[in-house]
């Protein structure tokens, strides 16, 4: 049996190295045509521009402006080296691509855009806006399936780098993706694991608890008697995601070759960029197997394994495609009358909970960047589970110290020193007033403390008033000229999902004076030490 399973996957692997290599040439062929086309207008235009009688030059830049392409404004040397770069990634692009699944796609999008047009010509909008606009674009990207509705994700979760009125509109995006037939599962298992299912488990449920865009997840138990989940990827995703974001970036870099005055406030290449990096590394489960590995040393070696864990991976029973992990039992954080059945102290949990998260900021490779309640458990045991890691942040040097800066600033209540560490972090346009700036802030302060105090007897979290404070923050330093790093947004939205939990779990809880909270930014040893020490003695009292 496993022979067999190993040579299905060897003729799986050929058949879609000829289709790669066919979808790359149809890529490489069309990016050249549009790349060969804005050359030759550029040379056209020159060459068709009326001689100039000879005359004194008045400047010695007028015959450098009068050789550039009207078209990208550069010279043909520049334009050249340009087109060139532009093609060697076309090449690397194509090659990740299939020729069946690139046509598909291809008629797939044809047909989601007609439906789409379709619904706006019965109901034509009565003012053109930017809102209608983002409505259009986010039921489009529904239609188009899976890469989209991720791109929509992403979209949703970057409040500083994307428009609010985009942002706000695409966290409705939905994930409206259908379950795969349990014979797909368990081929698919069988195909990664290079083993028949009974080889490795005693059940395995055919019925999924959790179903996404990319993967399904099955609870099994091992031959060994523990309880795991398995993650598995569904069948057919790996192409879609690399030929559609194949065409997004390569959309981004030809509209940046053609205009590069794109790049004035970001790059538009580096944004499809960093996504598709994003997305396609998701495809490997042995990367979220890795970020598991990763914060479980980070729980062991800072003596927190008594208040926190994080579900134990299983290397020999995970691949590509294949994730398995131990099954964590517990309820949501926000679910009080659940905690109370597991511990009498629902207030020291909460301050476990973000103390965990606050030091890992400061003290692990990266930080989970989506703790909302469905992703933080309590256990039967008391302790606080950290689950699905399928989006981290990682902070730059620069950062951490900019963090450790506004932290300060925010203790004292001083507002320039918060504009201040937030101009060291984001990349500026122009020239910053920091004066204006911090009013600015003030103002901003005033409003989220109101914003903040809300209802302490509310029962929930409230996730899109959560994205207007981060959007309101984004938008004060837009408008005075600076974009602040989408890592530093993760960041807030992470503290205000802590600021909502406080609010219901523990109302008197002061985040900012309780010395039993951890300080986000680099923390010293004696700090780190102070909450170990606490959390041990929490973990004793639970025991």
């Amino acid at each position: 049996m496993p022979l067999q399973l190993e040579h299905k996957a060897r003729r799986a692997a050929r058949t879609g190295l000829r289709r790669r290599v066919g979808g790359g040439l149809l890529i490489i062929f069309t990016t050249s045509v549009a790349v060969a086309a804005t050359a030759a207008f550029c040379n056209w235009s020159h060459a068709a521009a009326p001689p100039r009688l000879p005359r004194r030059a008045t400047s010695a830049a007028a015959p450098a402006a009068s050789s550039s392409c009207p078209l990208t404004g550069r010279a043909p040397e520049v334009l050249a080296e340009d087109a060139s770069k532009l093609l060697k990634e076309v090449v690397e692009v194509a090659m990740s691509t299939g020729l069946e699944t690139s046509i598909s796609r291809g008629l797939q999008a044809a047909r989601a855009a007609a439906l789409t047009a379709a619904e706006v010509a019965r109901e034509p909008p009565q003012q053109l806006d930017e809102a209608f606009v983002a409505r259009v674009l986010r039921q489009l990207f529904e239609r188009l399936g899976a890469t989209y509705v991720k791109l929509g994700q992403f979209i949703a979760s970057s409040p500083t780098v994307f428009p609010a009125v985009y942002v706000k509109e695409f966290q409705r995006c939905l994930d409206s993706t259908s379950t795969v037939p349990f014979t797909e599962v368990k081929r698919i298992v069988e195909e990664e694991l290079v083993k028949p299912v009974g080889s490795v488990f005693s059940y395995l449920s055919p019925e999924p608890l959790a179903a996404a865009s990319i993967a399904q997840v099955h609870s099994a138990k091992l031959l060994s008697g523990e309880e795991v989940v398995v993650k598995v990827q569904k069948p057919g995703i790996e192409e879609v995601l690399k030929t559609d974001l194949g065409f997004v970036y390569l959309a981004a870099r030809i509209l940046e070759f053609i205009n590069p005055d794109l790049n004035i406030r970001g790059s538009l290449a580096d944004i499809a960029s960093d996504l598709r990096e994003s997305m396609l590394g998701e495809l490997d489960f042995r990367q979220e197997q890795r970020n598991l590995d990763v914060f479980r040393s980070f729980l062991d070696v800072n003596n927190l394994t008594a208040v926190a864990v994080a579900p134990k991976p299983y290397a020999e029973f995970t691949s590509r495609r294949v994730l398995t992990m131990e099954r964590l039992n517990g309820v949501a954080l926000v679910d009080l009358e659940g905690i109370k059945r597991y511990t009498d102290d629902p207030e020291a949990t909460l301050v476990n909970a973000l103390n965990v998260w606050s030091l890992s900021v400061q003290k692990c490779e990266f930080f989970h960047a989506d703790v909302h309640a469905g992703n933080l458990l309590v256990l039967e045991d008391g302790r606080v589970g950290f689950i699905d890691f399928g989006i981290v942040g990682r902070l730059s040097p620069a950062m951490a110290t900019g963090i450790d800066k506004l932290n300060v600033a925010l203790a004292a209540g001083d507002a320039k020193g918060m504009a201040s560490a937030l101009i060291s972090m984001g990349a500026t346009v122009g020239q910053v007033d920091e004066d204006a700036f911090a009013a600015d802030i003030e103002k901003l302060i005033a409003r989220l403390g109101s914003s903040l105090d809300g209802n302490a007897t509310e029962v929930s979290v409230d996730e899109s008033q959560i994205q207007d404070l981060v959007l309101d923050i984004a938008q004060v330093a837009g408008n005075n000229g600076l974009k602040l790093p989408r890592e530093f947004g993760l960041l807030i939205k992470q503290s205000l999902y802590f600021d909502r939990y406080t609010k219901l779990l523990a109302p008197e809880l002061n985040m900012m004076s309780d010395e039993r909270i951890a300080k986000l930014g680099s923390a010293t040893e004696a700090e780190a030490e102070v909450f170990q020490d606490a959390a041990l003695s929490d973990a004793e009292g639970v025991a």
